[in-house]
């Protein structure tokens, strides 16, 4: 059965903010979800909050992924240490085996960098996936190839996480991108998008104006796949399972490994 996991960001940031994440990972699990998506910039006070969580995680049987907000590379393209071990400490409290970040302001002249976040990583318990974001520098097909090729070179093969949706922010091919990042890709945000006259926006898979089912279907067989769109409506429960179940429903269609 395909592993479907709720990025608790779905919920809207006022709402997770109001109420708690914890509160939220109580509804994904009743919902039928298989894990949740921690995601830092929504804690309040992640000394209380994460410890919490880690505990309903365990208690529910649940995956679980920390999201950090920050990005690994500063603006002069330094590797933020500080960043990574917030994140990675974070990870730790919460009992997540993946981290999600982004690469920040990752350049040509970071490259040497590259061993010392080899370094800072080994030994750890914690998976490091690369997310693709919503923007050029760190987003964009290019940007993000040549990170993956240099960061290999450099004998640190990281994983990403592919997020679907945010390729419509750097103007680029939903598809092409899947087709291209496949074979590092360990973790999936699944994310419908519309165009406003202003921007793009995420919405449900039914609703998106992207080829989503294509996208999925060049993704390999057996990854988790987060729902990273909004949740809302009078019965939340019962929407967020619909989600869920909708997702199981695509895979079965995909030809997912059970």
């Amino acid at each position: 059965m395909q592993q479907v996991l709720i990025s608790l960001s779905s919920f809207g940031a006022a709402e997770v903010r109001r109420h708690g994440q914890l509160w939220f990972t109580r509804l994904a699990r009743e919902a039928g979800a298989d894990g949740v998506e921690v995601r830092g910039e929504l804690l309040v006070d992640p000394a209380q909050e994460l410890p919490a969580i880690a505990a309903a995680v365990r208690e529910g049987a649940l995956a679980v992924v920390y999201s950090s907000p920050e990005g690994l590379w500063t603006a002069d393209g330094s590797l933020d240490v500080p960043a990574l071990e917030r994140a990675l400490e974070a990870a730790r409290v919460l009992g997540a085996p993946r981290l999600k970040m982004s690469i920040g302001a990752y350049a040509t002249a970071s490259v040497p960098t590259l061993a010392q976040l080899a370094r800072l990583l080994e030994g750890r318990r914690i998976e490091l996936l690369i997310e693709n974001d919503q923007t050029v520098a760190a987003g964009s097909l290019a940007a993000v190839n040549a990170f993956f090729r240099a960061a290999q070179e450099s004998g640190l093969p990281l994983g990403m996480t592919f997020d679907m949706g945010n390729w419509h922010w750097t103007g680029e091919c939903a598809l092409q991108a899947a087709q291209a990042c496949a074979a590092r890709v360990r973790y999936v945000h699944c994310k419908g998008v519309q165009r406003l006259p202003a921007k793009w926006v995420a919405v449900p898979l039914a609703d998106s104006a992207a080829p989503w089912r294509a996208v999925l279907r060049a993704m390999p067989r057996g990854l988790p796949w987060a729902i990273e769109y909004p949740l809302a409506g009078d019965d939340l429960l019962a929407v967020t399972r619909e989600q869920v179940g909708l997702l199981r429903e695509v895979s079965a269609t995909l030809g997912s490994v059970a």
